[in-house]
């Protein structure tokens, strides 16, 4: 099978000693002896991006982004500590690519793991274009099918209305969103509003999880990759619309 960039982000991130990958908030990262030197980031928040995000060496960031603008970017989050945005996708060369990557693992491992390199590793670019669910699994025809469903149900309640927020759909009561949809490089959710005493007792369900960001808010997240229990998730719909609701808008609701 032909090669796509998320097979030759692993190859010229895992040839590098004691180099491991680890999931975190959702994208690949890469690390040694427990310090992150790169993050695979896809569409973030919904960005559009395909890129790689590099723990780079001081002063590279500043001089990367203004001489090539094309190739890099200050990312979002860990770009104020000195991280160099790489697209993948815009024409840069995959032996530069190897490079850089080479330089932010040296910043971070012990000088024993440094010395010990030999010739960066030239790996051959990557042929297949990743598919369009693999850059927003909201794309897929699953996701839109469940996205179908649930925009009727929230869109037939009093005052609410559809909006995008990080890139994903969310429905809203009034100004207060009250549903909204979320996704994985493997999964998607439908997101709600429950409460901090019930969490613990939705999540006793496998495929409900606390998620990250609004979790602490008493946010709940139902797992439909495959399947849905859509009398649960009317339930817990109109839990969280009821919870944002004005009064006007529950009145009319009945």
């Amino acid at each position: 099978m032909a090669k796509d960039i998320d097979a030759a982000v692993r190859e010229v991130c895992l040839w590098l000693p004691q180099a491991e990958e680890f999931l975190s908030h959702g994208s690949p990262n890469f690390r040694v002896r427990g310090k992150t030197f790169a993050t695979y980031s896809v569409n973030h928040h919904g960005d559009g991006r395909i890129a790689l995000l590099l723990n780079a060496p001081d002063g590279a960031q500043a001089l990367y982004t203004k001489e090539e603008p094309r190739h890099f970017f200050v990312p979002p989050y860990v770009g104020p500590r000195g991280w160099l945005g790489v697209h993948l996708d815009k024409g840069i060369s995959w032996k530069r690519v190897a490079k850089l990557v080479r330089e932010a693992y040296e910043k971070v491992a012990p000088p024993a793991l440094s010395r010990s390199l030999g010739k960066t590793i030239e790996i051959k670019p990557p042929t297949a274009k990743l598919k369009p669910e693999q850059i927003d699994p909201l794309q897929g025809k699953r996701a839109q099918q469940v996205i179908k469903k649930l925009r009727a149900l929230c869109l037939a309640l009093p005052e609410t209305a559809e909006d995008k927020a990080f890139g994903v759909p969310v429905w809203k009561a009034g100004k207060k969103t009250f549903a909204c949809t979320g996704h994985g490089r493997n999964g998607i959710t439908l997101l709600f509003w429950a409460g901090v005493e019930q969490q613990s007792l939705l999540t006793s369900d496998p495929r409900s999880s606390i998620p990250a960001y609004m979790g602490h808010n008493g946010w709940i997240a139902i797992d439909v990759t495959k399947s849905a229990d859509w009398k649960e998730i009317e339930q817990l719909m109109l839990h969280s619309y009821r919870h944002f609701a004005l009064r006007r808008m529950l009145a009319a609701l009945g």
